[in-house]
């Protein structure tokens, strides 16, 4: 079971979680619980390192942030105690939970979970901080924001959990963001391949690193709210999203959605390069230092070649990387050979998700005809096996996403 920040946000909802905790050992569970530090609280420590050192040492950065998960699954078994449940913290080097690579970005190696099975088999409650482990010299490292997700499904893969519950401030994986399409329905099942796409293209249900976990190490993981009140009935028995392998969804022989969901990202920002000169080798010119600098290239359009042996490319990177990004190519502006840099800001991303594509034609059709009908221009597209994403012009991003809902069927029907 995993808790994120907002389930940590003070003792009453650490009480609240404990009891949640407590009614699945009492069904006959054997339990480990993986625990965010409350909500707001990596940010503080964050910023308490960059006010003491604004170029400060990763290493000592993880040990500051690193605290706030600590504090919670102390707190928490100290909760579960006061239920009468046997209940331990166990901090990632005690495990240990081992990582390799940089600091604040660090990867599971392995976690020993010997000591840990074993007192699950005797009825302990295990709670255990997320987004931490120990390195091979020893030192406290951290797994990157969002990290506790990863955690969890890392540690459901070491004891061989029969399900990872996530437990989180939505009740599941929606078609699309319910905030801004009222017939957005839950669904039941998703497949990993579906919900890494998902994440990646905006969907904030889950971190994109613990879903690839997951699918690598075969961990099935649900999605739950765990702000459902003390008297209704355990999560189990109203349950969230099953995120699952593709065979397991084909095997409960339930009838397949095309398209499983929208999902859309305003994060996004385009550049075009003028005048690029048309030859071999000037892509790669322009786009070498931004994988250098470890920037993220999504969108890619090269425009029909002009005159003089020119084009224009134009793409898209995070809206966080776009002065960075602007700042590498003026600096390459002479071995590129482009004339001038055009930003825009104005733009997002809106992306039509499902395994149904594969043996489906006419998915891509469906988005541009249903787009063009409301008057939205398509500024660059791109596909994957199960996705089609579009750039479109920002104001239009809600209109984009409730026009492709109504079109792909999956507005909810009236009671």
């Amino acid at each position: 079971m995993k808790f994120g920040g907002t389930s940590m946000a003070g003792t009453e909802r650490i009480r609240r979680v404990a009891r949640i905790v407590k009614r699945q050992q009492d069904a006959g569970h054997e339990v480990a619980v993986v625990v965010s530090a409350m909500a707001g609280e990596t940010d503080r420590l964050v910023n308490f390192c960059r006010e003491a050192n604004p170029l400060y040492d990763p290493a000592e950065y993880d040990v500051v942030v690193a605290s706030g998960e600590q504090v919670t699954s102390g707190l928490l078994a100290i909760a579960l105690q006061a239920l009468g449940a046997q209940a331990r913290s166990w901090l990632g080097w005690q495990l240990p939970i081992k990582t390799v690579e940089a600091h604040a970005k660090a990867r599971v190696d392995s976690i020993d979970a010997d000591a840990l099975i074993a007192e699950m088999q005797k009825g302990v409650i295990a709670v255990i901080p997320g987004f931490q482990g120990v390195s091979d010299e020893g030192r406290i490292t951290t797994l990157g924001r969002g990290g506790s997700d990863t955690s969890a499904v890392a540690v459901a893969a070491a004891v061989k959990a029969d399900r990872c519950d996530i437990y989180t401030d939505v009740d599941g994986v929606y078609t699309t963001d319910p905030r801004i399409v009222a017939k957005a329905r839950k669904l039941q099942h998703v497949t990993y391949e579906e919900m890494l796409e998902l994440a990646s293209v905006g969907a904030k249900v889950l971190q994109t690193r613990s879903v690839g976990l997951a699918m690598k190490e075969g961990v099935r993981v649900q999605v739950l709210s765990s702000f459902i009140d003390d008297d209704a009935p355990a999560a189990d028995t109203i349950p969230g999203t099953m995120i699952v392998s593709d065979e397991e969804l084909e095997g409960m022989d339930m009838e397949r959605q095309l398209i499983t969901g929208i999902a859309h990202d305003k994060n996004e920002a385009k550049i075009t390069l003028t005048r690029v000169p048309d030859k071999p080798g000037a892509v790669a010119n322009i786009f070498g230092p931004l994988a250098e600098a470890a920037i993220n290239v999504d969108m890619i359009i090269q425009n029909v070649g002009r005159d003089k042996g020119e084009t224009d490319v134009t793409f898209t990177v995070p809206a966080a990387d776009l002065a960075r990004s602007m700042d590498l190519l003026e600096a390459a502006k002479d071995q590129i050979g482009f004339n001038r840099i055009i930003p825009d800001t104005n733009v997002a991303k809106v992306s039509v998700v499902g395994v149904g594509m594969k043996s489906h034609a006419g998915v891509a059709a469906t988005m541009f005809r249903s787009l063009a009908d409301r008057g939205v221009n398509i500024q660059a597209i791109s596909t994957s096996e199960i996705k089609v994403s579009v750039l479109i012009e920002e104001d239009y991003t809600e209109l984009a996403v409730r026009v492709l809902h109504t079109a792909y069927g999956l507005d909810a029907v009236e009671a």
